[in-house]
């Protein structure tokens, strides 16, 4: 069952890296490892893909540990030793850094996840890599766009690809066809050792987790529905919706 659940990961991820051209001939990537389950299927991913892949490329696995008093970097290092993957442990006490800045109470993911993203800039320079592999999957993707919609106004998600401002770099999410249970499921079956983040333990009240809840209930009173709002994503009709820019009827004079 478990290898019959992983040929299907494999497939939908190699579907993805080939719909967004992800990995090209010598890239160098960088793969964020957290401890997280969706992350360390990532690197199972890249382990595999890297034996058969039709182009050569390389990647180094590389945790932050941000000086929270976790061992989650033991652990992995121990796991990185046994998948013999080329590794890099970051040590940064980027902890102290968001608790001296964000008062008691108050989310500190958003600071976090920033300072989080420097350093890995910083750490694929330094590795020579071109590319940042995240191990973002599809329920992201649609919690993103919910979140979006509800709170920012705007239409929009999380890119396959995308390059940093800086233009030296690209970040890939290569899980975006998979939801988050088929990744629980396999890294369950698998028992590898997963460690969430505790950073801060304020997951509970930020309104990412409300958005899954929504998404969780809408999906059982419309089976299907998420697997239609992926779908959405890749299917935007520009000519109805109110973007000004983007109606172009040969009729209709768009006043200034």
């Amino acid at each position: 069952m478990q290898q019959e659940l992983f040929q299907k990961i494999n497939r939908l991820t190699g579907r993805a890296i080939g719909d967004y051209n992800l990995i090209r001939e010598k890239d160098r990537i960088l793969v964020a490892v957290s401890g997280g389950k969706d992350s360390l299927l990532l690197l199972k991913l890249f382990r595999e893909f890297k034996k058969k892949s039709p182009v050569p490329f390389e990647f180094t696995a590389v945790h932050l540990d941000q000086g929270n008093g976790s061992k989650t970097y033991r652990t992995l290092e121990t796991l990185f030793q046994e998948w013999n993957v080329h590794y890099k442990i970051v040590h940064e006490n980027t902890h102290s850094i968001v608790k001296s800045k964000i008062p008691e109470g108050q989310i500190m993911c958003p600071m976090c996840s920033r300072l989080r993203r420097g350093i890995l800039y910083r750490t694929a320079r330094e590795l020579k890599c071109n590319k940042i592999a995240l191990g973002h999957h599809s329920d992201d993707l649609l919690e993103t766009f919910m979140m979006n919609a509800f709170f920012s106004g705007k239409l929009g998600s999380m890119t396959p690809i995308y390059q940093i401002d800086e233009g030296d770099l690209y970040v890939i999410r290569p899980l975006i066809y998979l939801q988050e249970s088929m990744i629980s499921e396999y890294v369950t079956e698998a028992g590898w050792p997963v460690e969430a983040c505790s950073q801060c333990g304020s997951s509970d009240i930020l309104r990412r987790s409300q958005m899954k809840d929504l998404i969780a209930d809408l999906e059982k009173k419309f089976p299907g529905m998420k697997h239609s709002l992926m779908g959405a994503l890749k299917n935007p009709h520009a000519n109805e919706l109110l973007n000004r820019d983007l109606w172009k009827h040969p009729d209709f004079a768009v006043p200034n």
